[in-house]
């Protein structure tokens, strides 16, 4: 029987007390792959870890061996971030069915098989996203729906799954699809929407964290969730435009006013207040417009350094020992 592999991609930044029991709670699911004619690999993505994160890795590879499980650790020089370790686990993976999870045990190794399953019972589509089964009402909440609607609709991209996580199960295709987009800037989710591949939305419900706190603070996410826009939309600089035009509307009304006062009513006092919030306004609007470029030409200017999306400081892996059928 033809053996596939299906290949977890783990982020981990600061990780260590929830390495074992990912590896545990991941061990549950090699029987039931086996089942099914797969393979399991696990490819952990060390982000720069000041903790003994690596280290809880490379302790796993005896079990893993003992359990047939391909294990793989990619470490980097320093901290690059989420999307960089992805991607760093992406390239390294060799699974004919890829899964992002974190290491955090908020998304679980058996719900990835659950995704699996359904994805090999709709062949017709290519990946399954985890999305949010209890959403809330709070201002969080709100503002990261509000987010999706902005994304889809000021990229021209509909196949943004609106509250879709970064938990995903995706075949080959969209991997290879993936990592011909070296760019630096990375936002996986408008990279999943882009390259058009169907997707199926998977109901679920977050665990809570198995040991330590997340990093991902408010402000955090709205630098990521803003990233995401100017990645993927030039809607930011429509709306520099169209504050250009309705500011020189408004100026050559203005104007006109002015104008008509002097020669039919007469003008006493000059009007101090009026000019000094017109002279702030119109500097607000002109120094937004400044910032709105000079984002956009940041980016254009970090790109064309060509630099590498990370650095790996080291590279270790177990294979599994296959016995011959």
């Amino acid at each position: 029987m033809n053996i596939r592999l299906f290949s977890l991609i783990v982020s981990a930044y600061n990780e260590g007390g929830n390495i074992d029991g990912f590896f545990e709670a991941a061990s549950t699911i090699v029987r039931p792959l086996a089942e099914q004619g797969f393979r399991l690999e696990i490819v952990f993505a060390d982000d720069g870890s000041s903790d003994k994160t690596a280290d809880k890795i490379r302790g796993l590879f005896p079990a893993a061996a003992c359990n047939s499980i391909d294990i793989k650790l990619v470490s980097f020089s320093r901290n690059f971030g989420k999307e960089a370790a992805m991607y760093a686990g992406l390239k390294n993976a060799a699974g004919d069915f890829c899964c992002f999870i974190d290491a955090d045990l908020q998304q679980r190794p058996e719900t990835a098989l659950a995704m699996l399953e359904m994805l090999l019972l709709n062949p017709d589509y290519d990946c399954v996203a985890a999305c949010l089964e209890n959403r809330g009402t709070g201002v969080r909440q709100k503002l990261s729906s509000s987010f999706y609607k902005i994304l889809s609709k000021s990229s021209g991209m509909q196949d943004v799954v609106d509250e879709a996580s970064d938990f995903r199960v995706f075949s080959r295709a969209v991997a290879d699809a993936l990592l011909d987009m070296p760019e630096y800037y990375r936002f996986s989710k408008g990279l999943f929407a882009w390259v058009g591949f169907k997707t199926l939305p998977f109901p679920y419900t977050p665990d809570e964290r198995h040991s330590g706190e997340t990093t991902w603070t408010f402000p955090k996410l709205v630098r990521y969730g803003i990233g995401g826009i100017l990645s993927f939309s030039t809607a930011p600089l429509q709306v520099a435009i169209w504050l250009g035009l309705f500011t020189s509307a408004a100026a050559l009304i203005y104007f006109i006013v002015v104008i008509c006062q002097r020669l039919f009513i007469g003008i006493e006092i000059p009007g101090y207040a009026t000019i000094v919030a017109l002279l702030l306004m119109l500097g607000g609007v002109q120094l937004l417009v400044l910032g709105i470029l000079g984002e956009y030409l940041a980016r254009i200017y970090i790109q064309g350094k060509d630099r590498p999306v990370f650095i790996v400081k080291s590279y270790s892996e177990q294979l599994a020992i296959q016995e011959d059928e």
